[in-house]
C-alpha cells in the first residue's frame, strides 16, 4: 500500500492513553478509514486493567469510540466507510 492510501492520525492533544497511539497507527493501515482523532480525556470510576477500545455511538462520516485503561478514558474519532461491525472487527485484530 502506498503512503498516499493511509489515513492520518490528528495529534490536538499533548497527552494520550499509554499504548494508544501505536493501535491507532496500525488502524490506519485500514484503507477505508481516513481520519483517527483523540478526544478528550477523563476519568471513569471503575478499573480496566488492559487497553480496550469499544465503539461507543455513530457520528457524522464514522464513529465514536471510547479507549479505557486504568482508570482514564479517552474519546477516539474514526472517519470511516467502514460499517460498525467492520471497525469493531479490524479494532479486535488490532489489539490481539
Amino acid at each position: 500500500m502506498a503512503q498516499e492510501d493511509k489515513g492520518r492520525l490528528v495529534w490536538n492533544h499533548s497527552t494520550h492513553l499509554d499504548g494508544l497511539i501505536p493501535i491507532l497507527e496500525k488502524l490506519l493501515n485500514y484503507t477505508q478509514i481516513s481520519t483517527i482523532t483523540p478526544g478528550v480525556i477523563g476519568r471513569a470510576r471503575g478499573h480496566c486493567p488492559h487497553l480496550k477500545l469499544r465503539i461507543s455511538v455513530p457520528i457524522r462520516g464514522g464513529y465514536k469510540a471510547i479507549a479505557r485503561q486504568g482508570k482514564t478514558v479517552q474519546e477516539v474519532f474514526f472517519v470511516t466507510d467502514l460499517s460498525q461491525q467492520e471497525l469493531e472487527s479490524a479494532i479486535e485484530t488490532v489489539l490481539n
